[in-house]
C-alpha cells in the first residue's frame, strides 16, 4: 500500500511542551498544523521530567518535615515505611491525566496530531512511520524540530547497561535500599536528594570535588556542606571502571575516589551523565543541517536552522537552557513571528530564572559571581551576601538547622543586579518575582527601596548591607 500523502502549512516534530505549543499558536494564527510525536504527549517535563520530579521532590520535603515537626512538640509514630509503590501508582495517575489534557488542547485548538516517528525525505517532506507499520508521507511548508533529548549512559565502562538513567527512575516500582548515582548535574543532585529523604542510603559519585559546577560558587559549596551534613554519602574526584550483576537485582559498582579504589554493592545504579539531542532518526543529514559539536541543531536568535524553513528549538537546539518554560516560549514566539505577523518576535536568552529541587532548594538568574567579574572586571562588581537560619528551622537543635545563602551580584556605579542566587526553604517560589525585577534591569537601590515583608526569608533580599 502506497504511503498516505497530506499536506499542511506547518509540521511539528516532538510533541513535548515547546512543539505543542508553538503547533497550538500557529494554529490558532490560521495554519493548517500538525504534530508527530512517537512516545507520550508532553514530552520530557511531563512524563519523565519536571512534574514526577516535582511530585516526588514534595514527597521527600513531607519525609522532613515530619521530622521537623517532632522539634515544634508534635509526637506521632509511624507505622510503616513510605509506601513507595501507592506513591508511584498516583503520581503515574495524574502524569496521565496530563497526556489526556495535552490531546485534548490539540483537538480545541484543530492541531491533527499523528503518533508516529518521522524522518526527513526532504527540507519540505517527511515520512512518518505509524503505530501498526503504516507510513504518511507530508509535505509542509514549514518544519519545526522540537524532539528533545534522552539521557545517555556511558559506553566506556563495562557493564554501564546495568544501570538505568533518569527516565528508569520514574519507572521504579519498588524503592532501593541502596542508590548509586553518578553525576554531578542537577538532575544528580535532586535525585540524590529524594532518594536520601525517602529512606534510600544514598551514594552520589562526582568527578570533581564539587557538583553544580555551572551555578554560583555560594551554590556548590552551600549545598554540597548541607548534603553531607545531612548524611548523604559523596564520593568526590570519582571514576567508575566496571559494573557486575552479582544476583539479577543487585549491582556491584567498581570505582575509584579521593579515598582510593573500592567496591559497592547497590541495588539501583542511577546514571545522571547528562542529555543527547534525540535527532539519531531524523535524517537531518539529507537536509545538510548544522549541528554542533555536542550533536544539538545550530539555530539563530530566531529559531533558525541554516536551511530554509526548517526551525530547531528545545532540548534539541544549542541554546544551552534545557528548560520547559523556555522551549513553550520560543515555540510561541516563532509561531507569533512566522504566522502572526509579529515581526521580530523571538526569545531572548538571557537572565532566565532556574530552579534546582534540592534539599534545600536552589534559584538562580543572571550571571554568577565569577562569570560577572570576567565579563565585567572585578572593579566593577560589588557582592552582597548573607548566610541565616530561617526562622521555620529555629526550634531544631542548631546541628540540625538547614542553612539559608543570599547572593546578589551587581555591577557598575548604579549598582546594576545582573546575578542572583539564594538557597534555602521557598526559594523556588521566592526566584520567580525577583526574576522579573533582574530582567527589568532592576539595581541595588531598587531592592532597597522596596519595603520588606516581615518575618520572612524574601525580606534579606531587600535589605542587603
Amino acid at each position: 500500500m502506497a504511503p498516505i500523502q497530506k499536506e499542511c502549512d506547518y509540521l511539528v516534530i516532538g510533541g513535548g511542551s515547546g512543539g505543542l505549543a508553538s503547533a497550538r499558536r500557529a494554529s490558532q494564527y490560521g495554519a493548517k498544523a500538525i504534530a508527530i510525536e512517537s512516545n507520550r504527549l508532553g514530552g520530557t517535563c511531563v512524563n519523565v521530567g519536571c512534574v514526577p520530579k516535582k511530585i516526588t521532590w514534595n514527597a521527600a520535603s513531607l519525609a522532613e518535615t515530619l521530622h521537623i515537626a517532632r522539634a515544634y512538640g508534635f509526637s506521632f509514630k509511624e507505622t510503616a515505611p513510605f509506601d513507595w509503590a501507592t506513591f508511584v501508582q498516583k503520581r503515574d495517575a495524574h502524569v496521565r491525566r496530563l497526556n489526556g489534557i495535552y490531546e485534548k488542547n490539540l483537538e480545541k485548538d484543530k492541531v491533527e496530531y499523528i503518533h508516529g516517528r518521522a524522518t526527513f525525505l526532504d527540507k519540505e517532506t517527511v515520512k512518518v512511520r505509524l503505530d501498526d507499520g503504516t507510513e504518511q508521507v507530508i509535505k509542509a511548508k514549514k518544519v519545526l524540530i522540537a524532539v528533545g533529548g534522552h539521557p545517555t549512559i556511558p559506553q566506556n565502562i563495562q557493564g554501564s547497561e546495568l544501570g538505568i538513567t533518569s527516565d528508569g527512575f520514574f519507572e521504579l516500582k519498588k524503592q532501593p535500599k541502596k542508590a548509586a548515582l553518578v553525576g554531578a548535574g542537577y538532575i544528580a543532585v535532586e535525585m540524590a536528594g529524594m532518594f536520601h529523604h525517602l529512606g534510600t542510603e544514598t551514594h552520589l559519585f562526582i568527578r570533581h570535588d564539587k557538583f553544580l559546577r555551572t551555578f554560583d560558587p555560594m551554590v556548590q559549596d552551600s549545598v554540597m556542606k548541607e548534603y553531607e551534613r545531612q548524611g548523604m554519602h559523596i564520593h568526590k574526584m570519582s571514576s567508575q571502571t566496571k559494573v557486575d550483576d552479582i544476583d539479577g537485582t543487585m549491582k556491584r559498582l567498581h570505582f575509584e575516589d579521593q579515598n582510593g579504589v573500592g567496591t559497592l554493592d547497590v541495588d539501583c545504579l542511577l546514571w545522571a551523565i547528562g542529555r543527547a539531542p534525540e535527532i539519531e532518526e531524523l535524517g537531518l543529514q539529507k537536509l545538510g543541517v548544522k549541528l554542533n559539536e555536542k550533536g544539538h541543531i545550530v539555530v539563530d536568535d530566531y529559531q533558525e536552522t541554516n536551511v530554509e524553513n526548517v526551525y530547531a528549538l528545545g532540548d534539541v537546539c544549542d541554546k544551552g537552557f534545557e528548560l520547559t518554560p523556555v522551549a513553550i516560549a520560543a515555540g510561541r514566539k516563532l509561531s507569533d513571528r512566522i504566522f502572526g505577523g509579529k515581526n521580530g518576535a523571538h526569545v531572548k536568552y538571557e537572565n532566565i530564572p532556574s530552579v534546582v529541587f534540592a534539599h534545600p532548594e536552589v534559584g538562580s538568574v543572571g550571571m554568577s559571581e565569577p562569570e560577572a567579574r570576567r565579563h565585567y572586571g572585578d572593579d566593577k562588581v560589588k557582592v552582597y551576601k548573607t548566610d541565616f537560619t530561617d526562622m521555620f528551622y529555629t526550634m531544631m537543635d542548631p546541628d540540625e538547622r538547614s542553612p539559608t545563602s543570599f547572593k546578589v551580584v551587581c555591577v557598575g556605579s548604579e549598582e546594576k543586579v545582573v546575578g542572583l542566587h539564594i538557597m534555602g526553604i521557598g526559594c523556588s517560589e521566592m526566584l520567580q518575582g525577583f526574576g522579573v525585577a533582574v530582567k527589568m534591569g532592576a539595581t541595588k537601590q531598587d531592592l532597597d527601596n522596596c519595603v520588606a515583608i516581615h518575618p520572612t526569608s524574601a525580606e534579606e533580599l531587600v535589605t542587603l548591607k
